[in-house]
């Protein structure tokens, strides 16, 4: 009988590498959060008074490091529920020279109080993990509790139907990607199997149908690369 793979977990001590080894996996990585971070500058330029940002899914410091660099005005709360991975978003906020500017919790966005309301926030690739439509709107509407209208929010997640063909492929051809980047097979295939168990993608129709109801719109995809789709919206 073949060795079942154990799954993806955030408790497992190759979290530990997430910073290295997640540009490797994700082809245009570090463009998705320079992207986001033009987009988010864009809509704040129009905006007076303190500009604090929330960042749900912060452990990593990708997007505290991209977006605290390029402004250095803005403010920054951020929230993950796994400590071991937010230790890295504090490491790196901390070399970065961030720290005054950036306020770290473990944590659910539920947690954060409703005001003062955020300028802008953002959920990159943490959406996929939250299992049930029911838990993502849940998550998506607490977001937008925090948010002024006409705030600017980014969100990246995998998206697709894992049951159909075209997931299979692209898959597949994630596959390669990851194999020919120096990702070994076993760490391959513990995310292969997370897909669907630990996490939950889901289609990209339902994604934006979960954002409407949120209360977000003016939704537009900005980046793509294979399972991994972003969306740029503002509050109502």
């Amino acid at each position: 009988m073949k060795e079942k793979k154990a799954l993806l977990s955030w408790n497992h001590p190759e979290v530990a590498r997430y910073e290295k080894t997640i540009s490797l996996k994700i082809p245009g990585y570090a463009h998705l959060y320079e992207m986001s971070d033009r987009l988010l500058g864009a809509q704040l330029l129009q905006v007076d008074g303190e500009k604090r940002v929330l960042v749900v899914g912060a452990g990593g410091g990708q997007e505290l490091v991209t977006l605290g660099a390029g402004h250095e005005d803005w403010l920054f709360t951020g929230v993950d529920p796994s400590a071991q991975i937010l230790a890295q978003a504090q490491r790196r906020t901390a070399e970065a020279g961030l720290a005054a500017r950036v306020t770290l919790q473990e944590g659910t966005v539920d947690a954060l109080p409703e005001q003062p309301a955020y300028a802008a926030a953002t959920c990159l690739l943490v959406l996929h993990f939250v299992k049930g439509l029911a838990a993502k709107r849940e998550l998506l509407q607490q977001i937008a509790a925090r948010l002024r209208p006409g705030a600017p929010f980014c969100l990246a997640t995998i998206a697709g139907d894992p049951q159909s063909q075209s997931f299979r492929l692209q898959t597949q051809a994630w596959q390669t990607h990851m194999l020919d980047n120096g990702i070994a097979m076993p760490e391959w295939e513990r995310f292969a199997a997370s897909l669907g168990n630990e996490s939950d993608p889901i289609p990209e129709s339902h994604v934006q149908a979960l954002m409407a109801e949120a209360g977000f719109e003016h939704a537009t995809r900005y980046f793509g690369s294979y399972l991994v789709h972003a969306w740029f919206a503002v509050k109502r």
